[in-house]
């Protein structure tokens, strides 16, 4: 049994994957921002322990790892999207971009390495995006902080596997979650167009990649972008 840390869990990517750690047996934790309603159910559902945690806030990561135990798996999934043209973004929209999905994974990751090192084991595996891969039109703060959280798994991958830790990243493509539910039916319907396999993603499709990146079925994987996109980039 391991113990395992999904962060942005209460709905979505992030909930699936609370559902297949725990079915697996695995000891898990969630963090979840403000949908108390949503983390309540899913931990009354699975056994999971939710926390409420809003990881652009450092004070708040340190506050919540303090009464975790020391984790096997990390998976770090916070993140929202926000569609805006370029001119039309904030400093403040921008920095809660970074601070959010690129800050939170670099917190998260910091608090459970320690104890990772020491053990010589631990997986992290890190939630971006097809668009930090190619980037997308009004949505440039999303894009630069998905490309972040792929260019700190590349680097924090090289500097960890020596102590028998695995750090890779999921980009998923268009997944039929809240997230893109946004879109409107007629966007959504040209997306899927374009997709090569001809429909969205499920969050259970994206959370199965997610689950075997931390089994010993992928142990010599490490520091790889794995995209479950439908092939709309290959």
């Amino acid at each position: 049994m391991k113990t395992v840390l999904i962060t942005g869990a209460s709905r979505g990517i992030g909930a699936a994957c609370v559902e297949i750690f725990a079915s697996a047996g695995d000891q898990v934790y969630f963090f979840y921002r403000s949908d108390d309603a949503s983390a309540q159910a899913l931990s009354a559902r699975t056994g999971a322990v939710a926390v409420k945690c809003d990881v652009s806030d450092p004070a708040a990561v340190q506050k919540a790892f303090a009464s975790l135990p020391e984790c096997d798996v990390l998976v770090n999934n916070s993140g929202f999207a926000e569609f805006s043209l370029f001119q039309d973004i904030s400093e403040e929209g921008w920095d809660r971009m970074i601070q959010t999905h690129l800050g939170g994974t670099f917190r998260c990751s910091k608090a459970v390495l320690p104890c990772m090192i020491s053990k010589k084991s631990g997986c992290i595996v890190n939630v971006a995006s097809m668009w930090g891969q190619v980037g997308a039109s009004c949505e440039v703060h999303y894009s630069a902080a998905k490309a972040g959280v792929i260019g700190l798994t590349k680097a924090l991958a090289k500097e960890v596997a020596p102590s028998g830790i695995r750090v890779n990243c999921v980009a998923p493509g268009v997944i039929d979650t809240d997230m893109n539910r946004m879109l409107s039916p007629r966007a959504l319907e040209d997306l899927t167009q374009e997709i090569p396999l001809g429909r969205l993603g499920t969050a259970t499709e994206v959370a199965d990649v997610i689950y075997w990146l931390t089994t010993d079925q992928s142990a010599y994987l490490t520091g790889q972008i794995i995209a479950p996109n439908g092939g709309l980039i290959v």
